[in-house]
């Protein structure tokens, strides 16, 4: 079969460089791509008189009978002709005659798979924007049915300080936010398009890069056309962005791992979104937040493994380049299969409300109140801290929680205290009182959940 670019060679490539370097078995997911690109690209051909206006109309025709096939699954690619667009060009050829050929007129594969890549990630990115907030809207559905719930805070997973359990989830809302916005921001630098720039120089043909912008959707155009076929910082902005988000959802799987152990008990996750064990037929295995937390490692290893590829090469478009579409289609994949997963598992799981309430009672979780309520006695939170130290050794010593030691035994370190250090140490009190801006108190758990109402609002007003 002759190559479309075979006019130089007078060899047959071999049959092992052609597999080494035919990338079609994956870039075929730029199919649709590809043929938008065409499209936008032969309209201005035609408009600007670089082929007549019947070629132009022939060549549409044919890409639209292309894309129809294309979406019955009636095309069958080829190593033969590498990639996306020479099997596509081929297809098209096929399918019109000699005119398809003309496609190709005042571009290059190199701006051309660019220009996919960015079609592709713009729509994408759209995509999981979107999940993301179904994911917010999950966590904002627990908050606010968990206002009043309280659940040991960690610090070093060493019990701190009780906190609000809606206070908790919504700590990854606002991490999940941030991953929202990230996404959002990086749009400005894959809504600019490539196409025009040619091999690396641009063109001799007097092509309107702008009208194909304008036909694409794209916001601004590559000013410097080597800059345009070399560039992939917008696919590493993406998967850093990525990772970032996996992250975050690992973080997240760890906790219902760990929350929903018989150990901690304090929530349970839907049957739906759990396995069993072969051997063992007791056990309920938290397996999906355990993958997602397992599939954070190949988000990494694509961001890592593009910026190795990337850290040497010289301008402008080198054949390393191929190696750029495998982790970028891994990622999109792993994040929109893990956002589907995360927010119904989310929205089902049953929150363990007593068993909560009690594991806040038998802690001493409430010691920094007593402090606080000696600092306001007039007593150096210095001085404070050291004195409840030793009350807390000597609560462990006499097997008591804080709650339960009596007014003597409190007296007998400080006559500062009083009955009423009774009430301060109530986990309701010590969640309550937390009442700055952002803290985990009902009121202001409140006032954070209307502000992210708002925020999603927003969010959907502006999309």
């Amino acid at each position: 079969m002759s190559k479309l670019w075979g006019g130089r060679f007078t060899k047959d490539t071999n049959k092992l460089v052609e597999e080494l370097t035919a990338s079609i078995s994956f870039d075929q997911k730029l199919a649709n791509e590809d043929i938008q690109g065409s499209l936008a690209h032969v309209q201005m051909l035609g408009e600007c008189g670089i082929i007549s206006p019947d070629d132009a109309n022939k060549i549409k025709a044919g890409l639209h009978t292309v894309k129809s096939k294309l979406d019955n699954g009636e095309l069958e690619y080829s190593v033969a002709h590498e990639d996306i667009h020479m099997n596509i060009e081929q297809f098209l050829i096929d399918e019109i005659g000699p005119v398809g050929g003309k496609l190709h007129t005042g571009r290059s594969r190199n701006d051309q798979v660019a220009t996919d890549m960015h079609l592709y990630l713009k729509n994408n990115t759209n995509d999981i924007i979107q999940l993301i907030a179904d994911v917010q809207a999950a966590i904002l559905a627990q908050a606010e049915a968990n206002i009043e719930t309280m659940i040991p805070g960690y610090t070093h997973l060493q019990r701190a300080q009780p906190v609000s359990f809606a206070h908790h989830v919504m700590a990854y809302y606002w991490m999940m936010e941030r991953d929202k916005q990230r996404l959002i921001d990086s749009l400005d630098r894959v809504n600019i398009l490539p196409l025009g720039s040619g091999a690396m120089a641009g063109t001799t043909f007097p092509i309107d890069r702008e009208r194909v912008a304008e036909l694409l959707g794209f916001d601004d155009i590559y000013p410097n056309s080597m800059d345009a076929v070399s560039d992939r910082d917008f696919i590493l902005e993406f998967l850093s962005a990525a990772s970032i988000m996996m992250m975050h959802i690992s973080r997240l799987s760890e906790e219902l791992v760990v929350w929903s152990s018989e150990e901690f008990s304090f929530v349970e996750l839907d049957d739906s979104f759990c396995t069993g064990s072969s051997i063992m037929p007791q056990k309920k295995n938290p397996d999906v937040p355990e993958l997602l937390r397992a599939k954070t490692g190949r988000v990494y290893g694509n961001l890592l493994g593009l910026l190795t590829v990337l850290k040497g090469l010289p301008l402008a478009y080198n054949k390393d380049m191929q190696e750029d579409k495998e982790g970028m289609f891994d990622t999109v994949e792993t994040l929109v299969g893990s956002l589907k997963m995360l927010a119904p598992m989310i929205e089902t799981m049953t929150v363990n409300k007593e068993t909560m309430r009690n594991a806040v009672t038998q802690d001493y979780s409430n010691a920094t109140d007593i402090a606080d309520y000696l600092v306001t006695k007039g007593m150096p939170f210095r001085d404070a801290h050291e004195m409840i130290g030793k009350i807390v050794l000597y609560a462990i010593d006499k097997k008591k929680y804080l709650l339960e030691l009596s007014l003597e035994e409190y007296q007998t370190f400080s006559p500062l205290f009083l009955e009423d250090i009774y009430t301060v140490l109530t986990p309701e009190q010590v969640v309550g009182q937390r009442n700055s801006y952002g803290g985990t108190s009902p009121n202001q758990v409140k006032k954070q959940i209307q502000l992210a109402k708002e925020n999603s609002a927003q969010s959907t007003v502006e999309k």
